[in-house]
């Protein structure tokens, strides 16, 4: 279906609003907010029942058709964003066909397109089998989130709808797995002039990130890098004072492989390197996932584009391990994003129009 200049108007609105809400983590008053602004643009639509629910005081919404536990298609997308220190970079501009502003590609503008998407299809006579779960979490994890509905409420669908990779020509059939470790030394703090009388913490710290980082990551990079990388992403340490050696110190790598790999695997080769006086504890944990889309869905991308669609790996995971874990079936695409996580994060506006154009003709024939 071609999409009217009043609904690319709407979408457009939706998104700006959406951007100005800082819905991060470290924002739960914001996020509620974001979460009610979602839940009242639901409101109206007939033929649905929306349900609240939470997990560690975390908001998702589930939407489902009335008298249908188990859609067809299930439309899945989150509202949190990650953290920016000030306040005031969460807002939004229109420039050279793009909407700028923090989490409009992750995923707040395809996330205004689902709302219009589920309204608009959801207006036919009579309960349509697609539903919508909005999530708040999928930052930090997404256990509160797709998880814990997937996984401990037991929804199933038939299709899951996930626009957290890939771009309309390019649709995400395999994710890395990820295994975020936080190391911790302890040692004895003295002053600098007078090293022999210390134990640096922060010194052996970084000398176990060092040797983790050189048996995971590959002696050679590949031209697809679709191997194991470890990233050193932070270092800290109490010491406030150049002229002081730290007597504790940390350090954060992020780890990310694919299958057959499993983060049972990483964790035995980490605990074989590190030594016993570096603690090693372990943050998110995610198998890697392979996505099965619906050949339905490629029949249309390659329909609409021209035959244009290629399957494609991402390095990142997203919360559609949670739906492969229960066997569902996910599609994973999204329109044209840029310079995710920046302030200056975008998303085109006519690979919008053309986003709802794609998953309109797919729900409409998916469902007919």
């Amino acid at each position: 279906m071609a999409v009217s200049n009043q609904l690319k108007h709407e979408i457009v609105a939706l998104t700006r609003d959406l951007v100005l809400i800082p819905s991060s983590d470290s924002r739960p008053t914001e996020r509620e907010r974001c979460f009610q602004f979602v839940k009242n643009h639901v409101d109206a639509v007939d033929h649905v029942e929306i349900r609240e629910v939470r997990e560690n005081d975390i908001p998702s919404l589930l939407v489902l058709p009335r008298d249908i536990a188990e859609p067809e298609v299930l439309m899945c997308a989150h509202l949190d964003v990650i953290d920016h220190a000030d306040d005031a970079v969460y807002r939004s501009r229109v420039a050279d066909g793009r909407i700028y502003g923090p989490g409009s590609g992750d995923m707040k503008g395809a996330l205004a397109v689902f709302l219009e998407l589920f309204r608009h299809v959801q207006a036919k006579a009579g309960p349509v089998s697609l539903g919508m779960l909005v999530t708040s979490d999928e930052e930090t994890g997404g256990s509160a989130g797709v998880r814990h509905v997937f996984q401990d409420l037991g929804l199933r669908c038939g299709t899951a709808l996930i626009p957290d990779g890939g771009s309309l020509t390019n649709i995400t059939v395999e994710e890395k797995g990820v295994v975020e470790l936080r190391m911790t030394a302890h040692g004895h703090g003295t002053h600098a002039a007078r090293p022999w009388l210390s134990d640096n913490a922060l010194k052996r710290v970084l000398a176990a990130a060092e040797d983790v980082s050189a048996a995971l990551n590959p002696a050679e990079d590949t031209e697809d890098h679709w191997h194991t990388t470890c990233t050193l992403t932070m270092v800290d340490t109490r010491n406030r004072t150049p002229n002081r050696i730290a007597g504790e110190a940390g350090a954060t790598l992020d780890v990310r492989f694919p299958a057959p790999l499993t983060s049972g695997e990483i964790l035995a080769r980490v605990r074989n390197i590190v030594p016993g006086d570096v603690a090693v504890e372990i943050g998110l944990l995610a198998e890697p996932a392979c996505l099965s889309p619906d050949p339905l869905f490629l029949e249309v991308a390659n329909e609409l584009t021209g035959n244009q669609v290629n399957l494609v790996r991402e390095h990142g995971a997203s919360d559609a391990r949670f739906a492969v874990a229960c066997g569902i079936p996910v599609v994973m695409s999204r329109p044209d994003v840029g310079n995710l996580h920046a302030e200056d994060e975008w998303i085109d506006i006519e690979s919008m129009m053309a986003f709802f154009t794609m998953y309109a003709t797919y729900l409409e024939r998916k469902l007919a």
